[in-house]
């Protein structure tokens, strides 16, 4: 039986470098693949293998001062959701830009899903903003929510400029790291109170699944490219080929263009090369 935990921990990390390299080395020994990212700000990753692997990397981190108590959000995995272990310093553990200084231990105000569900039921006329890619938003978001168009996060800043920072906005993601990141960027914006979804997408699926407010497929950084929340999950894409629902992506052909796009699977088999094709805003459609 094999896992996938998506995790992240904003906590000060003094050094990177040898946290990089204990990470490598504990993936290593346990055979974990997946991607980590550490930063002076924390840590932020997604691992998968199998159970008892992953059993163990919880209890080495959980052994570890600075990142014990990091609540996981576990998936199934098959075992081909990764082909290697990545793990590296950056800068930011959310790239918003080096430009950008705030204090990013400073977030917003963290709602457990049942919290985010009864503050959007009683309040529909609240900004919600998905803090996510275009394409990610484009199979799964929740509804009425505010979706930009943008294919890195850095583009959100934008966004931003056309909200007015005195009225109650609450802002979402897969696992809520972006999120959490953009609560406290928004607070030094001047917005006056934001929430944010304390646990992301992936926690709200699991205690709602598709009976509360999320619609759709949550896009996924690994080899599945979406995960569903029931069997009764919306395909909410659309075929760039047929405009029939789908909620499976493809990246552009197109010289320079770094959009994934949505493409069914009869219309995938009609292109010579059946992993790429070109996206809507190339096509002239969008």
């Amino acid at each position: 039986m094999n896992k996938i935990l998506l995790y992240y921990k904003f906590t000060p990390v003094p050094d990177p470098e040898t946290t990089m390299c204990w990470q490598r080395q504990l993936c290593e020994r346990l055979g974990l693949q997946g991607r980590i990212i550490v930063s002076e700000h924390g840590i932020n990753g997604t691992v998968g293998g199998p159970l008892a692997a992953v059993k163990g990397y919880i209890r080495e981190m959980n052994a570890h001062s600075a990142f014990a108590g990091i609540e996981y959000k576990w998936s199934n995995g098959t075992g081909d959701e990764f082909t290697k272990l990545s793990v590296k310093v950056r800068p930011e553990l959310v790239a918003l830009g080096p430009d950008e200084q705030f204090d990013v231990f400073d977030a917003g105000i963290a709602l457990r899903p049942r919290e985010w569900h009864e503050l959007l039921e009683q309040h529909p006329e609240m900004p919600v903003l998905d803090a996510r890619n275009h394409y990610e938003s484009d199979i799964g978001r929740f509804r009425g929510a505010i979706t930009p168009d943008i294919s890195s996060f850095r583009e959100i800043k934008e966004v931003l400029d056309d909200l007015d920072p005195s009225q109650p906005i609450a802002t979402y993601c897969t696992g809520d790291i972006r999120c959490e990141y953009l609560s406290a960027y928004m607070k030094h914006r001047g917005f006056e109170t934001v929430y944010h979804l304390d646990g992301g997408i992936m926690k709200y699926g699991e205690e709602f699944k598709d009976r509360g407010l999320w619609e759709g497929s949550c896009y996924v950084f690994d080899g599945r490219r979406h995960l569903e929340f029931s069997d009764g999950a919306a395909q909410l894409g659309a075929c760039v080929g047929c405009g029939t629902h789908t909620n499976e992506h493809m990246w552009c052909t197109s010289a320079g263009c770094p959009r994934l796009t949505l493409m069914c699977d009869g219309c995938r088999a009609a292109y010579p090369d059946p992993d790429r094709t070109e996206c809507q805003r190339c096509l002239g459609v969008a």
